[in-house]
């Protein structure tokens, strides 16, 4: 049996009316903050929370619990450090 290597991307996909289509980072990156933007103006800021990964660096899970709270206003911080 022969494996395939997996094809990685190499730009952003965004969804435009149901499929999938190249966009440039820019683009795809303002539609994310869009996104956070419509759900905590639509919801409160404590409805958007993020996850962390205890094998990523301290510097990585320090800046991930920054945005969360600097930028997006809430505490919902979670990392599986428990495990």
């Amino acid at each position: 049996m022969s494996r395939t290597p997996l094809a990685r991307l190499t730009t952003p996909l965004v969804r435009e009316d149901g499929v999938l289509r190249p966009a440039s980072w820019d683009e795809a990156l303002d539609r994310a903050a869009d996104g956070i933007r419509s759900s905590v103006a639509d919801h409160s800021p404590q409805s958007f929370g993020i996850f962390s990964c205890s094998k990523a660096t301290n510097e990585m899970n320090y800046l991930a619990q920054k945005f969360i709270r600097a930028t997006v206003g809430s505490n919902n911080i979670d990392s599986c450090n428990r495990t």
